[in-house]
């Protein structure tokens, strides 16, 4: 029996307003019925955040969104692709493709960051390929200690989130090779976290080796590894990956977001060595992002 006979599209499309981005997509061949109403504002309205008008009207691209997209479908996947800029350019916004939950990265300048006013220590540049304003420039350090706070309520409730440091090295660096740093996620006032280390810049000799698969491919590990470490000992470290926009990431922790009510999560990278200096490291901010979903 044809569906579409019996019910309304109207109805159709509140059906399929209650599955995911990727079943209504999926719909849109089913049938010329179907693909109306699987690309009806009806379902896309409800494929974004609840407060999304909210979250656009902070934007300084906010009435060009509203004007340019006559679709909210066009709308949803554009800022899929898209990241806008939001909260007066010290945050950008935008939608898991899978499950239009928010993302967001949040600029190193509104990070707490030792000696970050210091200009012998760090210095602000505008860069091209960063998205905002400016980036944080690490001349030199001992000390280094950088931590990012973020409301909860403004994330995607009941949702897993991964947070990642988006970084790169200047041409002459230094002291990322020689330490681990420490990361912490946590939320504030619960005390610390889950502690993790990392070697932010990986020497090449320690690079983990490819291996053949034995079906003519080879094969190479790329989430993590282990090394041996003259201050820990054999540890097993996070590998940083490119970004494809001209950037690295590497994960620092995960949280589970419940209802936005446990006030902020609080994002932390440090080593406290005061003996081995630092320099050369750009971070363009701390991104969080449903984990296993690249935004």
């Amino acid at each position: 029996m044809d569906i579409t006979l019996i019910l309304p599209e109207d109805c159709i499309s509140h059906i399929i307003s209650l599955t995911s981005p990727r079943d209504a997509c999926r719909l849109t061949v089913v049938s010329p019925v179907f693909k109306s109403a699987a690309e009806s504002d009806t379902v896309w309205e409800m494929f974004l955040p609840s407060d999304y008008l909210e979250i656009l009207s902070t934007s300084v691209s906010a009435s060009s969104l509203t004007t340019s997209f006559s679709k909210k479908k066009d709308l949803y996947f554009h800022l899929c692709h898209n990241p806008i800029l939001v909260s007066g350019g010290t945050m950008s916004f935008a939608l898991e493709k899978e499950s239009g939950k928010k993302c967001y990265m949040i600029c190193a300048r509104e990070f707490a960051i030792e000696w970050g006013n210091t200009p012998s220590y760090w210095i602000w540049p505008s860069l091209p390929e960063s998205m905002f304003a400016e980036a944080a420039e690490l001349k030199i350090v001992w000390w280094f200690d950088i931590k990012a706070r973020v409301e909860t309520k403004i994330l995607s409730s009941k949702t897993n989130y991964g947070a990642y440091l988006v970084f790169k090295f200047a041409e002459t660096r230094y002291g990322f090779k020689e330490r681990l740093v420490d990361f912490e996620v946590y939320f504030e006032g619960s005390g610390n976290g889950e502690r993790r280390r990392a070697l932010l810049d990986l020497p090449p000799n320690m690079l983990p080796l490819s291996q053949e698969r034995g079906d003519g491919w080879m094969e190479i590990e790329m989430d993590e590894f282990f090394i041996e470490n003259g201050d820990y000992g054999k540890v097993m470290v996070p590998l940083s990956r490119e970004r494809g926009d001209g950037w690295m990431e590497i994960e620092m922790g995960e949280f589970f977001n419940e209802n936005g009510d446990d006030g902020k999560v609080v994002c932390s990278v440090f080593d406290f060595d005061g003996f081995r200096r630092k320099g050369g490291i750009i971070i363009q901010g701390i991104e969080l992002r449903p984990e296993n979903s690249p935004c």
